[in-house]
């Protein structure tokens, strides 16, 4: 089935999608990425099934539903996990078709379009500056969190078998490190075969939701719960903010779908990126959404009591619910494995996003060093960009050595970063009337496309708060939020390049003669 005419809420010009990009197909795609003042550089290798594949290994959800769970405990318990799964979906519906409009209007890696929807001016190129450093931090910093996220899932499984042992800061360190090079390897010396490795992630994202639910479902080691139970149990006891609870077990799913305005990073190696990323974009949501709820419900239904979850080894609250769960340490294992598959593929798709942006980026001269990292190597793969991405989110590494509450506070911040990046162009082209969506081939009708800019913008204002708290109350100086401190103190750096150096190179991306 072809996901744009299947797609209920875009108008979409329709033209014909190749698997592989035709010669004459590419011209065409040339041509419109000449008219928006850039040239075509990277392989156009990739089609709207292999970037919807993607952009699901990025969501990752049994990665980012598991890594976060004990924000969803924090949240209530069941009711927060299960319900707050749905609302998400459906708010995230609404920021995917917003952001897949402007997608397919500006066709190209150097979003989030904030320059090509302003009027000539100043103002434009400074709020594209600060844009697109917003932009870039969330990319790196979403990444940083995937990669350190996937080093505590192994620590965390280690403890299966030795559940006495917990990693110290430098033992995790060296895990971090070991995940970020081994992700490297494989976006850089691997790039004609990763359309491969995301379908391949696909599948393996779909067999693990499977056999996690069919294994959950009939072991049930720790007992079943009753059906009012699973779905609406809420304990608002474990966080402390009374009323406010229910928001907090919102942050897993949250997570789960903040990276997905990174696939548009991808636009310059589709074969028709003006309708094939918007597609793969708007359909990312509602196929993860549903396949979420086969993850979530067999967890609902066997969870363990939730102030044992909350006490599990290395603060890893999955591997403990699956070792208990499935009653036997090789069970706890077998599940994890699956998982930790999962999240090895979502580090190598949401790095080459990043490495995309950054390189981008780069090529606008935006960057320090900008020469550098918009260099591309024999296989058109901005090896450079992905090098440096990399090194900095192991010097950043090091600050878990000092403070594990500051790190963690990455995780929040690429969420912030990148929502931001989403909210200013939203609600440009929302204050402008959608003028410039309104003539793009993928575009919603215009009523339809004001309601669901609103209710993006709303739910960006929110999560802009929710990921700013600390989870439990009373807050100390261990469970503080530092998110908004590392999200002001990456601005500041900007701030400072932008004065010292980058007003005087940097003039935003090409004019825009239109597509």
């Amino acid at each position: 089935m072809d996901p744009g005419k299947s797609n209920p809420i875009a108008h979409v010009d329709h033209h014909p999608t190749p698997h592989h990009p035709s010669p004459s197909n590419d011209g065409k795609e040339t041509h419109d990425l000449a008219l928006l003042g850039y040239e075509s550089e990277l392989n156009r290798n990739r089609s709207v099934y292999t970037i919807l594949f993607q952009v699901l290994a990025i969501t990752a959800v049994p990665f980012g539903e598991g890594t976060a769970l004990t924000s969803a405990i924090y949240g209530g318990g069941q009711l927060a996990y299960f319900v707050g799964w749905i609302v998400v979906v459906v708010l995230d519906e609404c920021v995917a078709v917003s952001l897949s409009e402007l997608a397919s209007k500006f066709p190209t890696s150097s979003g989030p379009w904030t320059f090509q929807l302003l009027p000539v001016g100043r103002t434009r190129t400074v709020l594209s500056f600060v844009t697109g450093w917003v932009w870039f931090i969330g990319n790196l910093t979403i990444c940083l969190s995937v990669n350190f996220g996937t080093a505590a899932l192994l620590a965390g499984t280690a403890t299966i078998y030795h559940p006495g042992w917990i990693a110290s800061g430098w033992q995790l360190l060296l895990i971090f490190y070991a995940v970020c090079i081994c992700t490297f390897l494989v976006c850089a010396f691997g790039n004609r075969i990763l359309p491969y490795v995301d379908t391949v992630a696909s599948v393996w994202n779909g067999i693990t939701i499977l056999v996690v639910c069919v294994a959950l479902s009939v072991v049930a080691g720790a007992g079943r719960h009753s059906a009012a139970y699973a779905l609406s149990h809420y304990d608002e006891s474990f966080s402390g903010w009374g009323g406010f609870t229910f928001f907090i077990g919102l942050l897993p799913a949250a997570y789960t779908f903040a990276a997905i305005g990174m696939i548009t990073s991808m636009s310059e190696e589709v074969a028709n990126p003006a309708v094939d990323v918007p597609n793969a974009l708007s359909l990312v949501v509602p196929i993860s959404g549903i396949a979420g709820l086969f993850f979530i419900v067999p967890i609902c239904f066997t969870m363990p009591p939730l102030a044992d979850v909350l006490g599990a080894p290395q603060g890893q609250a999955l591997p403990y619910i699956f070792h208990t769960v499935m009653n036997s340490p090789g069970g706890g294992v077998g599940l994890m494995f699956l998982v930790l598959g999962v999240a090895a593929f979502c580090c190598i798709s949401i790095s080459t996003a990043a490495s995309r942006t950054t390189w981008a980026f780069a090529r606008d001269q935006a960057l320090p060093f900008s020469n550098i990292w918009s260099k591309l190597n024999g296989d058109q793969v901005p090896i450079l960009a992905l090098a440096m991405l990399t090194v900095v989110q192991m010097l950043l590494g090091l600050i878990n050595l000092g403070s594990t509450s500051a790190f963690t506070a990455f995780a929040s911040c690429g969420v912030i970063a990148l929502a931001c990046a989403y909210a200013i162009p939203i609600g440009i082209s929302l204050f402008t009337g959608r003028t410039a969506v309104s003539t793009a081939r993928w575009h919603c009708p215009a009523m339809i496309g004001y309601v669901l800019n609103a209710i993006s913008m709303a739910w960006i204002a929110f999560q802009l708060i929710l990921f700013s708290m600390p989870a439990a109350l009373p807050v100390t100086v261990v469970s503080m939020n530092y998110a908004s401190v590392v999200f002001v103190g990456f601005m500041v750096i900007s701030v400072v390049y932008y004065l010292a150096y980058g007003r005087r190179v940097y003039n935003g991306p090409p004019e825009s003669d239109g597509v």
